[in-house]
């Protein structure tokens, strides 16, 4: 059975996270979506929330699964017996950090392959970060996130001091 987990901290899961695991899906038996529950990074949604916001766009696909963890993302690797991690990057800044960050999985666990996965064109400004701070600024996020994910933002963003 072919493996393969996306790692990511998915604050909140945008359209662009969603197209990622999808064409992934595609291509591996099973597809490990693992969220990263990090406690020294302020997240506006738990680990919980973000699994659950990620699964319920998923709730078909028997072949991917979602969960958190805390840690090296070569730990869980390892732990799953995975040896790719997918790595979606938009520009070439992406591409810098991601291929840094490669080559330190790869000393830390040689058996690890990173496989980058260019973003689709539709969902190439698409920024965790961004979405947020335009959801408190009452902006139209709704082209940007899954319909759960903008209710959630709606409902979370309830002043600007929120983040």
């Amino acid at each position: 059975m072919k493996c393969a987990m996306f790692p990511g901290s998915f604050d909140p899961p945008t359209l662009g996270h969603i197209n990622i695991i999808e064409r992934s899906a595609r291509l591996y038996d099973r597809l490990y979506v693992v969220v990263a529950d990090n406690v020294a990074k302020k997240c506006l949604f738990t680990a919980e929330e973000r699994i659950r916001l990620i699964k319920d766009n998923f709730r078909d696909k028997e072949n991917i699964e979602v969960l958190s963890f805390r840690g090296l993302t070569v730990d869980i690797a390892r732990e799953l017996g995975v040896d790719v991690m997918i790595r979606g990057v938009r520009a070439a800044g992406d591409f810098g950090y991601e291929f840094e960050l490669a080559m330190t999985n790869k000393q830390l666990l040689p058996t690890v392959e990173t496989l980058f996965m260019p973003t689709d064109p539709h969902y190439f400004l698409l920024r965790s970060s961004a979405i947020k701070e335009m959801a408190i600024f009452g902006a139209d996020i709704s082209a940007m996130v899954p319909a759960n994910v903008a209710k959630a933002l709606a409902e979370r963003v309830v002043s600007r001091e929120t983040l």
